[in-house]
């Protein structure tokens, strides 16, 4: 197993259509597409240029190693939906997590975060609940359960 990824490492910018096609390669890695709808690089594209959906790039060394998908609900809330990281186990994603918070916070004024997770992606569901999320809702998508999860942003602000 490659060593922890030092959080200083981990930078996040405003993702490139360049960056669209290494996307859906992330997407459709073994260890990822069964966490999550894989999109086209069209859908992707289509996505990015939505004035209410965000796209960043998470980048590791200075190297493209996943990305974050956020969309605007309402003033102060963003929908985070979906973290894809290709370097998986080394705690890339759970960093850039953090700082996707901060950017909410910095960028987007926001005070509240939520996502949904399938329940059978019990890595996820560790992740976001050691990174502060509780499930408030629980539904279904295509007959699997879907569980529902939130944060307050507000104690970023202090």
């Amino acid at each position: 197993m490659e060593p922890v990824t030092d959080p200083g490492m981990i930078e996040l910018e405003k993702s490139k259509l360049t960056d669209v096609e290494r996307f859906v390669e992330m997407e459709q890695a073994a260890d990822t597409s069964g966490f999550i709808l894989p999109n086209s690089a069209q859908q992707h594209r289509i996505a990015m240029a939505q004035p209410h959906t965000v796209y960043l790039s998470i980048y590791d060394n200075q190297s493209l190693n996943g990305f974050i998908i956020l969309a605007r609900d309402g003033e102060t809330c963003v929908e985070f939906r979906r973290i894809v990281v290709s370097a998986k186990g080394r705690g890339i994603g759970q960093h850039a997590i953090s700082k996707m918070e901060q950017y909410c916070v910095d960028e987007l004024g926001c005070k509240r975060i939520w996502l949904d997770v399938f329940a059978e992606n019990t890595r996820g569901i560790h992740i976001y609940q050691k990174l502060g999320y509780k499930q408030f809702k629980q539904a279904e998508h295509n007959g699997q359960p879907l569980l529902f999860m939130e944060k307050s942003l507000q104690s970023l602000n202090d």
